[in-house]
């Protein structure tokens, strides 16, 4: 369905017609048909493994399909390489970025249109290239900044640069929010309306709807591969979108009994992290944690955060302060890493669960067992008992829903929201006194979230603490039951959350009121 400014007689931009692929015995899209107007914001949600990225590198070229065609303008072209993609006018972000780090942004920028053995006319026109389209659409950055020195928002800037200086026309983003701060995210919108103004066609896939309707002009749900319903945006809502994606109704708000906080399980005492270049990051921060509580930090990230869990889980060491865990001053206790803390009864789900909480070329089973890979229960002499393993494995899927229920098959292999649900089973089935969770839902689809929430909930009424770190205020604002808001690595506040609200939240996360 077009927009009302797309031409009512014009050809859409892009339209995939019966576009059929399987790999092996899964059947990842099955025979799609969509059209998406000119100059249209036009989104796709589905949960993860809906058959979303798998349609659209078929349209830029990754894959090809079994069947079906692709049509751009009105004209079929046949797509057989990213190049051939180019060429065409489709340019496209990825989740994780496809960037040399140690390059410029201009080197970045050229890499593989470098149109000359010379390298000095193809930076040149890169330079200016940058320059016109930081005037026509915002994309403000340094042309000459080492890629891997900006942070991520700017990274993710450089990708749409590249693809508009191949000439993209249609631009295709995935899962373009998932690594970036709700700040950054609306930047990033701002630019996308200003991509539409110029006449650019966006497609943009993501499971967060609040995003879709803020964003988008039509908006089509994907579910187990196929296409189930196309609507424009105006006429959607939130719970409409996630019954079409989950396929059934999906408890969009977190269900939860008023906290009953027990005996004091961490007490944390003017904190101090610095980081490898000396540079304090978490600077004389004090709390504690009850049992039965769910505290949650809020803030933009960058902002100390990340240093306080890593501080408190025992994989970074601490510059000062006091850390007592179930009464016990654990400071400068030898048992204070992350082997140690373990056996005393900490669970931690990282924030990165690619570098810190799975081996992604594991098969799930091992990863299911990282950090008690030691036990008595999987080691029998020099050899593993993998019965053991796979059948604890199995018993984790089942209990939390890891689909698919598969514990050989290799940890890359699942969705993002089923490799955070191996993390969480691995760090909660033990029953810790505390976790620490960092990000819980980051780049997972709204099923998983509905679940992952509940199951901390759960943990939080059967007497353990939980520390929460997300930069997702929504997220925040449902499970906790205190706040905290860290900004420039110290604690500007605090609030139950019955007096908690989202301006006033936002206000401290942005340094601007203290309390």
């Amino acid at each position: 369905m077009s927009s009302p400014d797309a031409g009512a007689d014009a050809a859409p931009a892009i339209e995939l017609v019966g576009i059929d692929k399987r790999f092996g015995a899964v059947h990842a899209n099955k025979a799609i048909s969509l059209a998406v107007p000119k100059g249209t914001i036009h989104g796709i949600v589905g949960e993860n493994g809906a058959g979303k990225s798998t349609l659209m590198s078929i349209l830029y070229g990754y894959y090809q399909a079994d069947a079906g065609e692709i049509r751009v303008d009105g004209r079929r072209i046949v797509v057989r390489s990213p190049s051939e993609a180019i060429a065409a006018g489709i340019g496209m972000v990825h989740q994780h970025f496809m960037l040399v780090d140690d390059m410029t942004v201009l080197e970045n920028l050229i890499l593989g249109v470098e149109g000359d053995w010379r390298l000095g006319p193809g930076l040149a026109k890169a330079r200016a290239a940058i320059g016109r389209l930081a005037t026509d659409y915002g994309l403000e950055v340094d042309p000459d900044a080492v890629v891997g020195d900006l942070p991520v928002g700017l990274q993710q800037r450089v990708e749409i640069l590249k693809a508009l200086y191949r000439g993209a026309e249609i631009l295709v983003l995935d899962e373009p929010t998932a690594v970036l701060t709700p700040q950054e995210a609306d930047q990033l919108f701002r630019i996308l309306r200003a991509l539409k103004r110029e006449g650019k066609t966006i497609v943009l896939i993501t499971h967060k709807l609040r995003e879709i309707l803020d964003v988008t002009d039509d908006v089509s749900v994907m579910r187990q591969g196929a296409m189930v319903a196309t609507l424009p945006t105006r006429e959607a809502t939130r719970e409409q979108l996630a019954e079409l994606m989950v396929g059934r109704k999906v408890l969009l708000r977190v269900d939860k009994a008023a906290a009953a906080p027990g005996e004091v399980v961490l007490q944390v005492d003017d904190l101090r992290v610095r980081d490898r270049a000396g540079h304090e990051r978490v600077k004389g921060v004090s709390f504690e944690v009850r049992r039965g509580e769910i505290v949650g930090i809020a803030g933009v990230s960058g902002n100390g955060q990340s240093e306080v869990l890593e501080a408190l889980a025992g994989t970074t060491p601490i510059a000062a302060g006091r850390i007592v865990f179930k009464g016990r001053d654990i400071t400068d206790d030898p048992a204070r890493t992350a082997k140690g803390l373990r056996e005393l009864g900490l669970g931690h789900v990282p924030e990165d669960r690619h570098r810190q909480g799975l081996v992604t070329a594991f098969e799930a089973n091992e990863s299911a067992i990282l950090g008690h890979h030691d036990d008595r229960r999987y080691n029998a002499g020099a050899f593993m008992r993998r019965g053991a393993v796979v059948g604890d494995c199995d018993r984790l899927m089942g209990d939390f829903d890891v689909r698919p229920r598969a514990p050989r098959l290799t940890t890359a292999l699942f969705s993002g929201g089923n490799q955070q649900k191996i993390v969480l089973a691995r760090e909660m089935d033990r029953a810790p006194d505390l976790l620490l969770v960092g990000q819980p839902t980051r780049g997972v689809d709204i099923g998983a979230i509905e679940y992952i929430h509940r199951r901390l909930v759960e943990m939080r009424d059967r007497g353990a603490g939980v520390l929460l770190v997300s930069v997702e205020l929504d997220e925040i604002l449902a499970l906790a039951d205190r706040v905290m808001v860290m900004f420039d690595g110290r604690i500007v506040g605090q609030r139950p959350i019955a007096a908690a609200d989202e301006r006033t939240i936002g206000l401290m996360m942005a340094g601007a009121e203290a309390a």
